[in-house]
């Protein structure tokens, strides 16, 4: 769970969420390689009293400059490519959970266990307990068994809502109408808070 004065990323619990970092890492490296070699070459124009005589026509350096980004952007695309469909990948779920989104809760369906039903409200900073988070807690959590794929189905019932563990590496649009679906794997125990992305309302 983040806490203050948090710079990185949540610590990670499943294997999506290990390779969201590492892209995260990679984007990043490649983003301050670029910031620093153009802050060096402004910095050295600034300090630099040479003319160039061919300055008006230089077709080596525009073919540089055109093709050199071509190339770093594909160094960005491909592991994005990558990971867009690794994200995607539905393998056999061990348990399914249904999850529809309602204006100040959700509720949730295991149907592979007898139908069992129940709703998640978020519990009130008057009667949060002393350990508890506030704005993150709920009345009825919801268990998923560790080191197995697992499926959620996510639906609204009015607004558009979001299901979103950050240490699952998991963000799912419920939209009223429509049902998406995304797999994960836990590989740590532990408690994992997500909040709704959405403009939802005032809880």
């Amino acid at each position: 769970m983040s806490t203050w004065a948090n710079l990185g990323l949540q610590d990670s619990a499943s294997p999506l969420m290990e390779q969201l970092i590492f892209f995260h890492d990679h984007a990043l490296l490649i983003l301050v390689m670029i910031t620093v070699l153009v802050g060096y070459l402004m910095f050295m124009l600034f300090f630099n009293y040479y003319v160039n005589r061919f300055l008006l026509h230089g077709q080596l350096i525009e073919m540089i400059w055109t093709i050199l980004p071509a190339i770093i952007l594909l160094f960005i695309a491909l592991p994005s490519l990558r990971l867009l469909y690794l994200l995607d990948e539905i393998n056999e779920p061990s348990v399914t959970l249904k999850s529809i989104g309602h204006q100040w809760y959700w509720s949730y369906e295991y149907s592979d266990f007898n139908n069992i039903e129940f709703d998640s409200y978020m519990i009130p900073t008057n009667e949060l307990s002393t350990d508890g988070f506030r704005l993150l807690d709920v009345d009825n959590r919801i268990v998923l068994p560790m080191n197995s794929q697992n499926r959620i189905l996510v639906a609204a019932a009015d607004v558009i809502h979001s299901w979103t563990i950050p240490a699952l590496g998991v963000k799912v649009d419920g939209t009223p109408g429509r049902l998406n679906q995304t797999n994960f794997f836990i590989n740590r125990p532990g408690f994992f808070y997500g909040q709704c992305s959405e403009i939802c309302g005032a809880n």
